[in-house]
């Protein structure tokens, strides 16, 4: 179990989440190659990978999981955990002072991950210690490791595309997004009320 934080009234993991299994057991097919991963998505199927297929980069920021995975009903993080909702993200960011600040309060202050820039606009005042995991693209490729941060939100946006919330090296915002559901973003897990 990944440690913990109080946010406002909300309990955060600290690090991402990195299990192949479900919360029943069973496996979350693992994606390794491109035509693995496009395929899981192009069947809307749930799949997992290591950022460049390392799992050297599994130990530092967890693993990317496609939303199919998110939402699969045998459930992703561990009992008594969820993918956060957006009104989650949105306590969380609210709490932090709002989407344009609240960035620097959640990224690791740690130029061994970060790429330099952020220093100065950078304290992890909250704990929340993201780390810049990048993402992995419908088709396959690897993408903004040491320069963004991506995590899943539950609810999707239509049939291709769910919401997802971002942060970068350069910038204090944590801003909103939408992606394919075939993409492959972190899950930071927040525990249930």
């Amino acid at each position: 179990m990944n440690g913990t934080v109080k946010i406002g009234n909300q309990i955060w993991q600290t690090k991402n989440l990195n299990v192949e299994r479900f919360r029943n057991e069973d496996f979350i097919p693992h994606a390794k190659t491109d035509a693995e991963w496009e395929h899981a998505g192009l069947n809307e199927q749930p799949a997992w990978c290591y950022y460049n297929n390392d799992s050297q980069n599994g130990e530092i920021y967890g693993k990317l999981y496609n939303w199919y995975a998110v939402n699969d009903k045998r459930g992703l993080c561990p009992s008594g955990w969820h993918v956060p909702s957006e009104e989650d993200w949105d306590e969380l960011v609210y709490f932090l002072g709002g989407k344009d600040i609240a960035g620097s309060k959640m990224r690791a202050s740690d130029t061994l991950y970060w790429r330099h820039s952020p220093l100065s606009i950078t304290d992890n005042e909250s704990g929340f210690s993201a780390l810049p995991c990048g993402n992995r693209d419908y088709d396959g490729s690897f993408n903004g490791i040491r320069y963004l941060a991506f995590f899943w939100c539950d609810l999707a946006n239509n049939n291709n595309l769910a919401w997802n919330r971002y942060m970068a090296y350069n910038y204090s915002y944590f801003s909103t997004n939408c992606n394919s559901k075939a993409f492959g973003f972190s899950v930071r897990c927040l525990r249930d009320k």
